[in-house]
C-alpha cells in the first residue's frame, strides 16, 4: 500500500449518505477509482442517473457510478471510508469483509468517539484510522446529496499518532481531489473536540426542533449549548483527553461563522421520522458522566426527551 503511487488508490464508500457520497464524489470526480456501497431507492437512482453532488464549491456529476449493494461485487480496495449510522457499525464491518485486503485501510468518518474502537475489535487496528469529517451534507434527494455551507474537511491520523507512508498517500489523494485534509498526529483529541461541538448541537437542536441560528441567537439556548459543551469537554478530560481549557469558547465563535439553517443530522432525522444517533452522542456522554462521576444535565436532559426517537418516529407520542 504504502509504495503505491497516489493516483493508483482504489477507494470504496461504506455509506453513500451525506458525508460518505460527497467525499466519495469528489474523488471519483478526480479521476480517482471509487465504488459506493448503498441501498434501495438511493441505489437505484445512481444507477440509473449517476451520483450528483450540489455545493457552493462546485457541483459534480458522477455518471455513470459502480455502486453495488453487495461488497462482494467490489472487492478488496486499499482505501475504505467508513461513513454508516454508528448504530450500523457492527452490521457494516461485517458487511464489508469481502472488500478488506491485507492493507486495506479503513477510515472511519462517522460522528461519535467510539465507532474507531468498534472497528479496531472487529477488523484488527492496523486496518484502522480515525477520522473527523466537517460538513453539512445529506441526501437530498435519491442519487443527490446537497451540501450546505462552504465546509467540507476531513482531519484524520493513525490511531497510535505515528506518521506513515500510508497516511501521507491518503492525504495526497484527498489534497488531489481539491478535499481539504489535515492530517493529525492526535486524533483522538480531535475526535473529542469534534464531539464536543457535534454532542452538543445535537441536543439543543433536537430538543428545540430548531436550526443552529436560533439556538445560537437566543441568549438562553445560547448558554444551555455552551454548558453542554462543557460537560462533554469535562468527560473527555476525564478520560485522559487534553482539550483545551478555551474550547466552549471557541465552538461557539465557530458556531456564529456557519449558516443558521444548517441543521445536525440528528434534527435532520427527527424530521424525516429516520432512526437518529441519540445513543451515541448524548447517550454515550451520559454513559461516560455515570461512569466517571462527571455531572452532565443537560445531555442527561436531551437523552431523556429524544431517547425514545432513537429508533424513528415512535409509534405513541
Amino acid at each position: 500500500m504504502s509504495d503505491q503511487p497516489t493516483t493508483a488508490l482504489s477507494f470504496a464508500v461504506m455509506g453513500a449518505g451525506g458525508v460518505g457520497g460527497y467525499f466519495g464524489a469528489r474523488l471519483a470526480d478526480a479521476g480517482a477509482q471509487v465504488a459506493f456501497v448503498a441501498r434501495g431507492p438511493h441505489l437505484e437512482a445512481m444507477r440509473a442517473a449517476g451520483l450528483r453532488i450540489k455545493s457552493a464549491l462546485g457541483d459534480a456529476h458522477i455518471h455513470p457510478v459502480e455502486v453495488s449493494d453487495d461488497p462482494r461485487r467490489i472487492g478488496p480496495v486499499d482505501v475504505i471510508l467508513f461513513a454508516v449510522k454508528l448504530y450500523d457499525t457492527e452490521a457494516a464491518a461485517a458487511a464489508m469483509a469481502p472488500m478488506i485486503g491485507d492493507n486495506t485501510i479503513v477510515l472511519s468518518l462517522q460522528n461519535g468517539v467510539d465507532g474507531e474502537e468498534t472497528l479496531a475489535r472487529r477488523l484488527g487496528a492496523g486496518h484502522v484510522m480515525g477520522g473527523a469529517s466537517y460538513i453539512f451534507s445529506a441526501i437530498e434527494e435519491p442519487g443527490v446529496i446537497r451540501h450546505t455551507g462552504r465546509m467540507a474537511r476531513i482531519v484524520f491520523g493513525e490511531l497510535d499518532g505515528q506518521p506513515s507512508a500510508r497516511a501521507e498517500a491518503l492525504l495526497a489523494a484527498f489534497e488531489t481531489a481539491g478535499i481539504e485534509a489535515v492530517l493529525s498526529p492526535a486524533i483522538d483529541l480531535e475526535l473529542w473536540r469534534k464531539f464536543t461541538f457535534l454532542a452538543s448541537i445535537a441536543a439543543l437542536c433536537g430538543q428545540m426542533r430548531q436550526s443552529l441560528g436560533p439556538i445560537l441567537a437566543t441568549a438562553e439556548t445560547r448558554r444551555r449549548l455552551a454548558a453542554a459543551m462543557a460537560e462533554v469537554a469535562a468527560v473527555a478530560r476525564a478520560k485522559g483527553i487534553a482539550l483545551d481549557e478555551e474550547v466552549v469558547e471557541a465552538h461557539l465563535a465557530f458556531a456564529d461563522t456557519l449558516d443558521g439553517a444548517m441543521k445536525p443530522s440528528l434534527l435532520q432525522d427527527l424530521e424525516r421520522g429516520a432512526r437518529t444517533e441519540i445513543e451515541n452522542l448524548s447517550g454515550t456522554v451520559v454513559r461516560f458522566g455515570a461512569e466517571l462521576g462527571i455531572a452532565v444535565p443537560n445531555h442527561a436532559a436531551a437523552y431523556a426527551q429524544l431517547k425514545k426517537y432513537a429508533e424513528g418516529r415512535p409509534t405513541i407520542p
